[in-house]
């Protein structure tokens, strides 16, 4: 990536993160008023930070409102390589803490109602994909990559 590409990539993640920051806040806010408890409403903020903080902005700059569609890409290849605690169960609740994320974010105007259903539809559909996938990618004497990745 040419320098200038670069700066202004880093520009619009400084900026997305910004946005991010009040997301995070008022999502964490929305969990609370559901009557969710402070630790459970803490393990959702941290999936979801990882989701638009780190995942999000792996390669470009996407901002939350734009992710949606990426939930596929993140728990069936991107958590699975890069979260050392990846596990079935972790990726059953990174699904939930997503789910409940992009509710938050549709009812603020912020996703499509068709977006929310579409991410909902993909991790009922996906999920055991991705778990058989994690215990592919975990189990030592699998080194195909096309057997762990299906490909």
């Amino acid at each position: 990536m040419p320098d200038d590409e670069y700066k202004k990539y880093e520009r619009a993640c400084k900026r997305i993160k910004k946005d991010n920051a009040e997301l995070l806040e008022q999502f964490g806010q929305w969990l609370s008023e559901m009557g969710l408890a402070e630790k459970t409403v803490q393990r959702h903020v941290e999936n979801v930070d990882l989701y638009i903080n780190s995942f999000l902005l792996y390669e470009d700059a996407i901002a939350a409102k734009e992710g949606a569609s990426q939930v596929s890409m993140f728990l069936g290849y991107w958590f699975i390589r890069k979260a050392m605690w990846a596990s079935p169960n972790a990726i059953r609740e990174n699904a939930a803490s997503l789910k409940k994320f992009y509710t938050f974010m549709q009812e603020q105007g912020k996703v499509s109602a068709e977006a929310l259903q579409d991410l909902k539809e993909t991790v009922k559909e996906e999920m055991p994909g991705w778990v058989e996938r994690l215990e592919r990618y975990d189990d030592p004497d699998i080194t195909d990559p096309e057997e762990i990745w299906g490909l």
